[in-house]
């Protein structure tokens, strides 16, 4: 039987958070070794373990990769969620780009000066509601499907959902005039494996909070 995937990575979101949500819709089982002290980083990479002296890595079918989408690429491609040929899998990396840009700043905005998160999360509010939303929702619309690629579910969708809940997260009225991306949350949201991901006590992870911004600067140096 093969090992399950083990994760490193530090016991928050962050760049993780994508990989856990992508194995568990696949309905794939995997590990977690958090990362605690700075000790246990350095061990990492004292043992070699990390190609570039950073996590995110994972452990997976005899491999440690590193860099967040590498490991995500593999597992989608491993588990068919990534496109039946090259034009579905163009379109997929160009949704999922999409999602990072927005998932990255609203990432950033738990490291950012009390004194600017004002005017970042304006910023925010802003580009979800004109410019990221509205280019998710007119893909729906144009084609009618319940997916945003083929009809079928893919990681554009995995991606796409775990970002509406972090903007509901924010602000739940920021999703309230996109009836198709919010059926496509509850549609994804739905099937018994990402069901089982989002119940309490599952290995999905809470928004950072104070404590655990905390402790990952401590372990991370920033």
């Amino acid at each position: 039987m093969a090992a399950k995937p083990k994760l490193h990575y530090f016991n928050g979101r962050g760049r993780m958070e994508s990989t856990r949500w992508l194995l568990a819709a696949a309905g794939v089982e995997f590990e977690e070794q958090f990362i605690k002290t700075p000790e246990d980083l350095d061990k990492l990479k004292n043992d070699g373990l990390l190609m570039f002296q950073q996590v995110p890595m994972v452990e997976i079918d005899g491999m440690k990769l590193a860099q967040t989408r590498a490991i995500l690429n593999y597992i989608a491609s491993k588990y068919n969620l990534y496109g039946k040929d090259i034009k579905e899998r163009a379109l997929i990396d160009m949704y999922i780009e999409g999602v990072a840009d927005l998932s990255e700043m609203i990432l950033l905005l738990s490291v950012t000066p009390p004194e600017e998160k004002e005017a970042k999360l304006a910023q925010i509010r802003e580009k979800t509601t004109k410019r990221y939303l509205p280019a998710f929702e007119k893909v729906l619309k144009s084609h009618g499907q319940d997916y945003l690629v083929g009809n079928k579910l893919s990681r554009a969708d995995i991606h796409l959902v775990e970002l509406l809940y972090y903007v509901e997260e924010l602000d739940a009225s920021l999703t309230a005039n996109f009836p198709l991306l919010k059926a496509l949350k509850t549609r994804v949201s739905n099937l018994p494996t990402v069901k089982k991901f989002l119940q309490p006590g599952s290995q999905r992870k809470p928004p950072l909070d104070a404590k655990a911004l905390e402790e990952a600067r401590k372990i991370f140096r920033f």
